[in-house]
């Protein structure tokens, strides 16, 4: 079902990508302003603990931080769609830098209030800039062709993974040379210049969709999930895919604790990203003769299976080899995912449309995490596992019974029948 079919020697590459007019000069805007995003939630964490001498503390401040940016993503994503990044995008990045100043400087000394640090790590995270669906919604203009835009988003998707790997590294060389509060300092003004970069590109201009749609019509509405089978489908799996991922982080850390090799938890994280980097790059080359929404519940059903491998692995080297290729499937997953939620909605709501699914992996994530924290102390290593894997597996077995419910409707239904989607 998912072979690929023959490519032709015109197909298109990642560097045809990147010749593409003002796609490296966009691009790269927009990755120096979301390098932010892998150090800040490392360095605020460091710089409140420091600040106050409480794990606790700098804990629940990153938690109202995350619960801030995922819940309201949507919401700030509407804003960019309304409009236009040109004119949204950079007072929001702004307020953003600022309140993270304002921590920087907060946490610079020991003895900041708790109370005060969270209230200013909520309102943080309720402004943090969405330049990822911003980047994808451009990626839509600057690569129209389906084949393009598949290998764009892989690129894309690779590219912010290598961030969040490369985040946390700088956030340790700054708090060698000074302090995590500088960590929160750069990030800051890593997004706002990144921002402000990002929005004089020549391409932003003409994706003021709402603009011109204001001229003729009003602007588009909110997006609601319901009754848009494809992007609610895309965005059900990418919550099982963070929901496994968010549980492997921890599983990893009590599997390497139980084998006495602590410090091999980095190797394990390690081959993970380097399985999703050679993953999406790897699917993005492939001229694929299947849909989208076909492809998505394969690749989360293969994370799946990796997943309950990895429980039952006997050694350290075998856990790390289960790991990174349950890695390859992760960077597919999401630019599937995020192909789907370009294709299910019109030209003004495809930002809302990938921040849902932005948001349905982070918040996944943090429950994987949460849930997992409560069971494995309680459960077998195995089992822990073994219910990791499960989201995965029973939305893409969902998914794909849905899809073959609805195929069979509309076979009896006839040709004059509308499709839900």
């Amino acid at each position: 079902m998912l072979t690929p079919s023959p490519a032709p020697s015109r197909a298109p590459s990642y560097a045809t990508v990147l010749r593409t007019p003002h796609a490296a000069r966009t691009f790269g805007t927009s990755l120096l302003g979301r390098l932010s995003y892998g150090i800040v939630p490392l360095a605020l964490l460091l710089a409140v603990k420091d600040a106050t001498g409480s794990y606790s503390v700098a804990g629940g401040a990153m938690a109202l931080f995350g619960a801030a940016s995922v819940v309201l993503s949507p919401a700030r994503a509407a804003l960019i769609d309304r409009h236009g990044p040109r004119r949204a995008l950079p007072p929001m990045a702004g307020l953003y830098a600022a309140l993270l100043t304002v921590l920087a400087l907060t946490t610079w000394q020991p003895g900041a209030p708790p109370l005060v640090l969270g209230a200013l790590a909520v309102a943080a995270g309720a402004c943090t800039p969405p330049l990822g669906p911003v980047m994808r919604t451009l990626w839509s203009s600057l690569a129209p062709d389906r084949e393009l835009l598949q290998r764009a988003y892989s690129l894309d998707g690779v590219a912010e993974e290598l961030l969040y790997v490369t985040g946390p590294l700088l956030v340790g060389i700054v708090v060698t040379v000074t302090g995590p509060s500088a960590g929160v300092l750069a990030g800051a003004v890593l997004v706002f210049v990144g921002a402000l970069a990002l929005v004089t590109s020549p391409v932003v201009p003409r994706r003021m969709i709402a603009e011109e749609a204001r001229a003729d019509a009003p602007a588009a509405p909110r997006l609601r999930l319901h009754g848009i089978a494809g992007l609610r489908h895309a965005v059900l799996v990418t919550a099982a895919v963070g929901l496994g991922l968010g549980a492997l982080d921890l599983l990893v850390v009590a599997f390497t604790d139980r084998l006495h090799h602590p410090a091999a938890v980095s190797w394990v994280l390690a081959a993970l990203s380097a399985g999703s980097a050679v993953g999406g790059l790897a699917y993005g080359a492939v001229r694929w003769k299947s849909s989208s929404r076909v492809r998505l519940p394969v690749v989360a059903a293969g994370l799946g299976a990796a997943l309950m491998a990895a429980g039952v692995s006997p050694h350290l080297y075998v856990l790390i080899a289960a790991v990174a290729v349950a890695g390859l499937f992760v960077a597919p997953a999401l630019t599937t995912a995020y192909l789907i939620a370009d294709e299910s909605v019109d030209a003004g709501r495809r930002t809302q449309a990938g921040a849902w699914v932005n948001t349905a992996f982070n918040a996944g994530s943090s429950g994987g995490t949460a849930v997992t924290g409560l069971l494995v102390d309680r459960l077998p290593l195995t089992l822990c596992f073994a219910l990791a894997a499960a989201p995965a597996l029973l939305c893409a077995a969902a998914v794909v019974r849905t899809g073959a419910r609805r195929s069979r409707s509309a076979e009896v239904a006839g040709p004059d029948a509308v499709s839900g989607a």
